[in-house]
This record gives C-alpha cells, structure tokens and sequence, in this order.
C-alpha cells in the first residue's frame, strides 16, 4: 500500500527535472486518495515531513475556517535538513545518566530520562550526522527539565536573547562565556541551558580566581598600606 506522501505523488505528477507540479485540489482526494484528507495538523505536509524535505510546498486557502483548498510543489528543496537521530551507543550511556538539572532519573513521566541536544537551535550539521556525532554533544535530562529547556531555546530564538543562569537563585554569574546577546559565532556555547555542568565547572574556577585575587589584595594592603593609600 502506497503511503499518503506517494499518493499526493502520484496525483500531483511533479516534473523530474525541475520540482514543479500543478495545482491540486483538496477535492480530488477522494476514493483511492481519500487518505490525503486533511486532518488537524495535516500530518503528511507537516513541516517535518518527507514532502517538505524533498520539495518546496505551496497552499490554497479560502475553505471554511480558512482551510487548504489546494496544494502545489515549486521546486526541490535546497536547504540542509537537521536530522535530529541520535546514534544508539550515545542514547544508550546518555539514558542511564540522571538529569543535569533536577538530579534524577525516574519512571515516571517528568522524571523520565531524555537524551538532550546541547544546542536548541540545531544548526550544526555535523551533529546531524550520527556518523560524526559525539558523546559531548548530548546530555541527559528528564522530561520536565527538557520540556522547560525546549520553551527557553524557543524564546532565544525569536529574540536573539540568551536565558540569564542569575533567574535560578545562587548562579553567580548570567553566562560562563558571552552574554545575553545571541551570535552566530558563539552560538548556545556559554548559556546555562547549553550545559549546566559546564557553567558550575566554570562558575567555580572563576570565582576560585576571584577569591584569591580579593586575598591577595587584602593582604598587601595589610602588609603594605603606604601602597595602597591613594586607593582606598
């Protein structure tokens, strides 16, 4: 049996070379192509989907409550697709690792472990590829940490604002590297949601470093006070 992608196909008869295909009405899916009936979500035209991956797709609309009267392909999609997969030997490690932020690893559903893709903005093609995947790339999270993670990427990436650390009470710091401003060239790198174990490590030494420079200061001004005197 043809899946519903094969069967637009073959209603469709998009052009080999070019991409390109006539107009199809929502109305010819009838009889054999009664399974293209548009549900809630238009499950098969989805913008994860195979169809738009391959091609580039155009809609009609005007039906009731603005609904899709027709569909049309206009060219093979060009742009690089991340494939979110992730390599079985890193999901399997990964998984039995108990969440980077809440400390747990459950049955339940919050607390279930879910493998994370550090960067939320998944734009790094290398990772895409489980060839070239790497264990550092991923890290666990149980459900409810990931789904609050997946909420804060989602507001970087409509403002280019990178999540503070300082919201969450006793983070010395709002980044371990950059600032609020997000760049292509750091990218996630530096915010607390990219790797929370990295931003303690580096919260540590820098305060470390901030420490003994406070305790050198105070004792050379104890040993030597005439140096420091036109400081105070």
């Amino acid at each position: 049996m043809a899946n519903k992608i094969d069967l637009f196909l073959e209603l469709a008869k998009p052009d080999e070379e070019t991409g390109t295909s006539r107009w199809v009405s929502t109305a010819e899916f009838i009889g054999k192509y009664s399974e293209l009936i548009l549900g809630n979500g238009w499950s098969w035209g989805r913008r994860s989907s195979g169809l738009r991956r391959k091609y580039k797709v155009e809609v009609k609309r005007g039906g009731k409550g603005n609904a899709i009267t027709a569909i049309r392909l206009v060219g093979y999609n060009q742009d690089s697709h991340f494939n979110q997969n992730i390599r079985y030997d890193i999901k399997d490690a990964i998984s039995k690792r108990k969440c980077v932020m809440l400390g747990v690893n459950g049955n339940s559903e919050n607390t279930e472990i879910e493998v994370d893709h550090k960067d939320g903005r998944k734009r790094d093609m290398r990772i895409s590829d489980m060839a070239t995947q790497q264990i550092e790339d991923f890290q666990p999270l149980c459900k409810a940490a990931n789904d609050i993670k997946r909420q804060i990427c989602k507001l970087c990436k409509m403002t280019d604002k990178r999540w503070d650390a300082k919201n969450i009470s006793g983070n010395p710091y709002s980044f371990y590297e950059g600032d609020e401003k997000y760049t292509e060239e750091l990218g996630c790198k530096g915010c607390y949601q990219y790797d929370p174990v990295e931003y303690r490590i580096q919260s540590v030494r820098r305060l470390s470093e901030e420490a003994i420079q406070q305790s050198v200061d105070f004792v050379m001004k104890k040993l030597y006070p005439e140096l420091f005197k036109d400081n105070k």
